[in-house]
């Protein structure tokens, strides 16, 4: 497969984060629940932080390097658990296994760029994008079980 050019991959790169942000955006105004709203919010700001990342690399003002983080941990719940339906007033549980979703979507559309790349610079950002994603996952996933399935007094 042909090397994209570094501009069109990044603006494509671009235009995923963008996506994902008014899909946030779009999904908090169905919710009522304070703390899905929070995270939603959350999750809105971190993929606007993605695009400025992106685009600083673009412009030669970041390097990748500048993502290091702890590895991520993948819980596959998204994986297994069908995703349910955007619709008014979900539930909290709906709402993270909706975000993990689309967590696991963008993980797997830098996955799926860093592949087409040969090794170096550009594949190694793609992939350090992709374990940002997968650490939101992580987190809704988190977020999900406590709530899908929250401790009990009986442990």
């Amino acid at each position: 497969m042909r090397t994209q050019s570094l501009q069109s991959l990044i603006e494509k790169a671009v235009r995923n984060e963008e996506e994902a942000r008014t899909f946030y955006l779009g999904l908090f105004d169905l919710v009522e629940d304070p703390l899905a709203k929070e995270t939603l919010k959350y999750l809105a700001g971190e993929e606007l932080a993605h695009k400025e990342f992106l685009l600083a690399y673009l412009r030669g003002e970041k390097k990748f390097t500048a993502l290091a983080m702890d590895e991520p941990i993948d819980y596959h719940i998204a994986q297994y658990a069908d995703r349910p339906d955007l619709k008014k007033d979900m539930n909290s549980s709906e709402v993270y296994l909706v975000a993990a979703h689309r967590e696991l979507n963008s993980y797997n559309f830098y996955k799926g760029l860093a592949a087409a790349q040969p090794a170096g610079e550009v594949r190694e950002m793609l992939l350090k994008m992709a374990d940002q994603e997968l650490k939101h996952k992580e987190k809704v996933e988190y977020l999900y079980s406590n709530t899908a399935f929250p401790q009990t007094a009986g442990g």
